[in-house]
């Protein structure tokens, strides 16, 4: 169960950083390691390109920081997965105020492209009900027709129609059966919407079939609300949890404006596995595919994760994972499968999702705080390629007493200080849509303001396609915040590359 804390804001100032890093070269070799959980923040993304104000549910730490590829040190740890433990300190970019964090990230040596995944027990339970109509079943079709041709030969896919009844249209096909896959274009939108019998059909399929040697797991995929059949959520759930307790794991994708997205995000929790919302056709293709070819590629399995932090600090909060615990200095991480990432750089132009797993740990120094050791990382897994249990130790250090943080800053690796400007992009993406909700957009306005400003001056010095991704949506939330207020308020960037400017002007 995780506990979330409430957490001092702790991140970095926009500032000029490149004397932190030397020359070094940290070009890494490998992929990054992905988990479970939420694998985008497309829902927050979307409402905010329809001119509308998103609220802090839409957005959570694991799915923003999934949306970010992180180039970490090489993985030379002699295992299949290593694991990274990086200080860094700064001012944040919102207020200025000193913080310490540690970034914990994995990476695996292997050649992603000679690495065989196990094969595909696959159910898929498609959501056909009426308000699918149009668009988004076209997408459907073709994000299906995509997935069957990054299948393997071993592979083994059933799919279930489900509206107001569920209905097994393609069961257990491999990739050969020509004939079969056809049923993909009968899928058509049409009655109410019954999650709970469409669901379970699809564990079923994977029970019949499942293999000890096989990813034996269900694609769950819908745009509403349950209507139909048994709606309660609680009961949906323990369905799901009950067959994910016999080792189906379960993925969800929401597409739409009207899901469930607290059912959707907690059946792939309790399913270990992803959630995705789909904005558009291109997501829907993107994420099939992703979806078979890399997330469901397990590197690692049953992975514990312990940071114990010195006396020298006080660890106050924990960003970028769901399973965690935190118990004074001590913070406690379990993630279910370890598994590769698909993005191979900061490059967004096959899509922002897969960029790994990074999680961010925020600490205060205290005054006895000096140089030397930062605390423990501790790491155990089982290794899915030889099968036997891992482990590994990193120690975390700082070469400067943490009380005494040097105006530019202080980071071990590139890789913090991306992660700080990710974290700080975030707080500021939760406050202002906290601030909002209460009714106070002038202080939503003012928070994005000032942190516009710092990642418009830290982009000038480290250019980095996520980072201006992420700046584009802070402009946009600024732009519909203000197309809300009365007269009399004035703020905005000026001419285009001018630096964000805020002022108030009242009668």
């Amino acid at each position: 169960m995780s506990i979330r804390t409430t957490t001092t804001l702790c991140l970095f100032a926009g500032l000029t950083l490149s004397a932190c890093h030397g020359s070094a070269d940290y070009a890494a070799e490998g992929a990054n390691i992905g988990q479970g959980g939420a694998q985008d923040f497309g829902a927050f993304r979307q409402i905010l390109e329809e001119g509308g104000v998103p609220g802090p549910s839409t957005i959570d730490d694991v799915g923003f920081f999934a949306e970010h590829y992180i180039e970490l040190p090489d993985p030379d740890c002699g295992q299949d997965v290593c694991v990274h433990g990086l200080l860094g300190m700064m001012g944040n970019m919102i207020d200025g105020s000193d913080c310490t964090v540690v970034l914990v990230g994995m990476n695996t040596p292997i050649d992603v492209s000679e690495y065989e995944r196990p094969p595909l027990n696959l159910a898929l339970a498609i959501d056909t009900s009426g308000s699918m109509e149009g668009s988004a079943m076209e997408w459907v079709r073709i994000g299906l027709n995509n997935m069957v041709d990054s299948l393997q030969p071993e592979d083994r896919i059933s799919i279930v129609d489900f509206d107001s009844k569920a209905t097994v249209i393609i069961e257990n096909a491999h990739y050969e059966d020509v004939d079969a896959w056809g049923a993909i274009e009968t899928l058509q939108a049409n009655g109410g919407t019954n999650i709970y019998d469409g669901l379970e059909t699809a564990f079923e399929l994977v029970d019949t079939y499942a293999e000890e040697f096989a990813q034996n797991r269900v694609i769950l995929l819908s745009d509403g609300l349950a209507t139909a059949g048994n709606t309660d959520s609680g009961d949906i759930l323990d369905m799901a949890e009950g067959w994910a307790d016999q080792g189906y794991g379960l993925t969800t994708i929401g597409m739409g404006d009207s899901f469930d997205v607290d059912l959707m995000r907690s059946l792939s929790e309790v399913g270990k596995g992803s959630f995705y919302f789909l904005e558009d056709g291109a997501a829907v293709q993107e994420v099939f595919v992703d979806e078979v070819e890399t997330f469901l590629v397990p590197i690692g399995e049953d992975a514990d994760i312990s940071l114990d932090i010195s006396d020298g600090y006080d660890l106050r909060g924990l960003f970028g994972t769901t399973d965690f615990e935190l118990e004074g200095n001590h913070a406690g991480m379990e993630i279910d499968i370890l598994q590769l990432a698909s993005r191979t750089s900061d490059s967004t132009e096959g899509g922002r999702r897969g960029g790994g797993m990074s999680v961010l740990a925020e600490m205060l120094p205290v005054d006895t705080a000096s140089a030397g050791e930062v605390g423990t990382l501790s790491f155990t897994y089982t290794e899915v390629s030889s099968g036997e249990q891992q482990s590994q130790e990193v120690q975390v250090i700082t070469p400067t007493a943490p009380v005494d943080i040097p105006v530019e800053g202080e980071f071990l690796h590139p890789s913090v200080e991306k992660a700080f400007v990710m974290l700080n992009v975030y707080v500021a993406f939760e406050m202002a849509a906290t601030s909002a909700l209460e009714g106070d957009d002038r202080q939503a306005i003012a928070t994005l303001m000032s942190l516009c400003a710092n990642v418009e001056a830290w982009l000038v010095e480290n250019p980095d396609q996520d980072i201006a991704d992420d700046l584009v949506y802070i402009k946009l939330f600024i732009d519909n915040l203000q197309a809300r207020q009365p007269q009399g308020w004035e703020g905005g960037w000026g001419e285009p590359g001018d630096v964000c400017w805020l002022c108030w002007v009242f009668d």
